[in-house]
């Protein structure tokens, strides 16, 4: 008995001092970025910068890398300053929470309006520390962009404690003055950007993008169509959803062909993903999801077939996808490489614009959590 005592202690005496290790799988990164917007009168020129610069924006950010891997970009969309908001609340909305749906984004985008306003920078960004998912892993880059161009410090809420309270969550805050880079400083927006170790920009609000077709447009267009069809509802969101991916489409090519292309390469990254409402999307993620679909709402040719006629026409929609992106990147890489080459060829002043500002401070602040682009 004592000998089998002995050996117990010596056992639990090993466990102890020899614990054994579960290899957990590293968090995925994530960049989370909020875009607060000024939509009084005045800010006409803006919201069209942030319409046709969009895509842009997350295509350079979905290049990101931290530790070799991709992150996932989420967008939060805020607007303030308007007198059709509610007085009460600041006249501050919020558009949209963080989401990793662009095409939600880009719809809110375009149905904003501007009127007024009273333009309370710190009540929005208060608003939006409180309000947003933010995620609370260190790894992730958490940003906030305000725009506008009334004084900084205007409204009952200090921007002061606002932007303090932002950054001690690790919300970085950076601040966009539409208007003269002194008149920016002179108006408090520089000290917000620097309370929540931001960077602080001015910008031209009504600098137009200097639209370059390519010989190779309509090509990317036609390949972009073919890509639509790929997608497949099999949920009643999906009608929805599908319709917004087309109107968006719309929506780019109505601001500039460049826009357009902006987004159809976006939609060739691993980032543009419909999980929630595509099928070939959704089965890649989990293949149970061919026990959720509504038959009612799949095309014609796909309802009434069986499980397995069902996965190997999902395979065949996988397959012919991967055939369209990959034209769709090669065509794109042409249009890159040509639109470049002509910018060169006719070089121009560089102009003070939305997506300029935000992507050097995000490139910037994103080295702090190790990320490359």
């Amino acid at each position: 008995m004592q000998r089998f005592l002995s050996l117990f202690l010596l056992l639990s005496l090993m466990a102890f001092t020899h614990p054994v290790t579960q290899n957990t799988p590293p968090s995925k990164p994530k960049i989370q970025v909020a875009l607060m917007l000024d939509t009084s009168n005045s800010m006409d020129g803006l919201i069209d910068q942030a319409k046709s610069q969009l895509w842009k924006m997350v295509n350079e950010l979905a290049t990101a890398k931290q530790n070799d891997q991709i992150p996932d970009i989420e967008i939060a969309l805020y607007e303030y300053g308007n007198d059709g908001l509610s007085g009460r609340e600041g006249f501050v909305r919020q558009v949209s929470n963080l989401t990793t749906d662009l095409d939600k984004i880009s719809e809110e985008l375009f149905a904003l309006k501007t009127n007024g306003g009273s333009e309370y920078c710190g009540w929005v960004i208060k608003d939006g520390v409180h309000q947003l998912d933010w995620d609370s892993s260190d790894k992730t880059l958490k940003i906030i962009f305000i725009a506008g161009n009334e004084p900084f410090d205007q409204g009952p809420k200090d921007y002061r404690k606002s932007c303090k309270n932002a950054i001690e969550q690790g919300i970085i805050i950076n601040t966009i003055f539409c208007g003269s880079y002194q008149s920016g400083i002179n108006s408090k927006w520089q000290d917000g950007a620097y309370l929540a170790e931001g960077k602080y920009f001015n910008i031209d609000p009504n600098v137009k993008e200097t639209r370059i077709p390519t010989p190779f447009d309509t090509t990317i267009i036609r390949l972009n169509s073919e890509l639509n069809k790929t997608y497949i509802g099999f949920n009643q969101q999906a009608v929805g959803y599908k319709s917004r991916q087309t109107i968006q489409d719309a929506n780019a090519a109505s601001m500039s062909v460049n826009n357009m292309r902006e987004r159809a390469a976006f939609k060739s990254k691993k980032q543009y993903n419909n999980a929630s409402w595509d099928l070939v999307d959704a089965y890649e993620k989990d293949d149970k999801v061919l026990d959720e679909v509504e038959e009612e709402v799949l095309p014609e040719d796909l309802k009434n077939l069986t499980k397995q006629e069902l996965k190997d026409k999902i395979q065949a929609l996988k397959e012919e996808r991967a055939q369209i992106l990959k034209k769709l990147k090669d065509t794109e890489s042409k249009a890159r490489k040509y639109e470049e080459k002509v910018r060169q060829s006719t070089p121009q002043a560089e102009k003070n614009t939305l997506d300029k500002a935000m992507m050097k401070a995000i490139k910037s602040q994103a080295k702090k959590k190790n990320y490359h682009f």
